[in-house]
C-alpha cells in the first residue's frame, strides 16, 4: 500500500537547522511531484515547498524562500526539507505530499529557545 513516512522533526533553537524526510513506498516515485505543507496549531494547513517529478524545479512559499531547500533522491524514493534559519513562527506539523492523493502522517518541528 501507498506509505509516505516523515521523519527528522524536533525542538531546535531560533536560528537553527532541522533537515526532514519523506520516505515513500507503493507507487512510482519518480513520476509524482512532491511538497512539504505544514500546519501550526489554530491555523490552516498551508503549502511549504514543491518540487517537480524530474527534479529540476522546486518552488518555495514566499515566507521560507531563501531558507528552505526542497529536493529528493528519486533512488532511495525520499524527499527531503532542509530547513535554515528557523523561526519561532516556523513551528508546527510538517506533511509531505505525493502528486494530489497521498499524504504522509507528519513529524512536528518546534522552535522554540
Amino acid at each position: 500500500q501507498v506509505q509516505l513516512v516523515e521523519s527528522g522533526g524536533g525542538l531546535v533553537q531560533p536560528g537553527g537547522s532541522l533537515r526532514l524526510s519523506c520516505v515513500a513506498s507503493g507507487f512510482d516515485f519518480l513520476s509524482y511531484t512532491m511538497e512539504w505543507f505544514r500546519q501550526a496549531p489554530g491555523k490552516e494547513r498551508e503549502w511549504v515547498a514543491r518540487i517537480i517529478s524530474g527534479g529540476s524545479r522546486a518552488y518555495y512559499a514566499g515566507s521560507v524562500e531563501g531558507r528552505f531547500t526542497i529536493s529528493r533522491d528519486n533512488a532511495k524514493n525520499t524527499a527531503y526539507l532542509q530547513m535554515n534559519s528557523l523561526k519561532s513562527e516556523d513551528t508546527a506539523v510538517y506533511y509531505c505530499k505525493a502528486g494530489m492523493l497521498y499524504w504522509g502522517q507528519g513529524t512536528q518541528v518546534t522552535v522554540s529557545s
